[in-house]
């Protein structure tokens, strides 16, 4: 049972692999088509902090000796092809980045579950070195995630909407909280 635990855990690097690879190639794509300065300038960092990640996962392999190999993530390629369709169906503005925040936090959301299972497959089979690799990976999976979410409320949503920046968005929400009160 352990070496088909320890195939499971290659397999879902290979895969891991993959899906950095693939997030990788849609971030480039995508930051050029962000208007927001924080939105471009975030993926811009999570672009730089992939590209570790993609290492990451190398040495995790390496650890279990392994290679990536050819292995495709299936699950990525279509959250991928999803918020690649998504973004085309739209011109450069607020709305645009708001396709591409929710297009990369599905991309997240993957690669956190995804990392949680690893994380628990490695330090059952005793492979610390491996877990704690993935473990730096997924607590920056988790902070790209918040960023992602503070940068629309800060930054993208108000205009969205219609107003300005982040000051007409306090004040909506002020204003909206009176009408309901009165």
């Amino acid at each position: 049972m352990r070496d088909e635990v320890r195939k499971l855990l290659v397999e879902q690097l290979k895969d891991a692999y993959s899906a950095e690879k693939q997030a990788l190639r849609c971030m480039q794509r995508t930051a050029k088509k962000a208007t927001a300065p924080a939105l471009r300038d975030g993926i811009q960092m999570h672009i730089e902090q992939t590209q570790a990640q993609v290492e990451r996962v190398e040495q995790a392999l390496e650890k279990l000796d392994a290679r990536p190999g050819r292995k495709v993530c299936e699950a990525m390629r279509g959250l991928v092809e999803e918020a690649q369709h998504e973004v085309e169906e739209h011109d450069k503005g607020p709305i645009l980045d708001l396709v591409i925040v929710a297009g990369m936090q599905r991309i997240e959301h993957y690669e956190i579950a995804a990392y949680g299972t690893d994380i628990a497959l490695a330090k059952a089979l005793g492979e610390t070195e491996v877990a704690e690799l993935l473990a730096l990976t997924l607590e920056e999976e988790k902070q790209t995630d918040l960023k992602l979410t503070e940068v629309t409320e800060r930054h993208i949503m108000a205009e969205a909407l219609g107003g300005g920046g982040e000051d007409q968005a306090g004040a909506s929400r002020k204003g909206a909280t009176k009408g309901r009160d009165a």
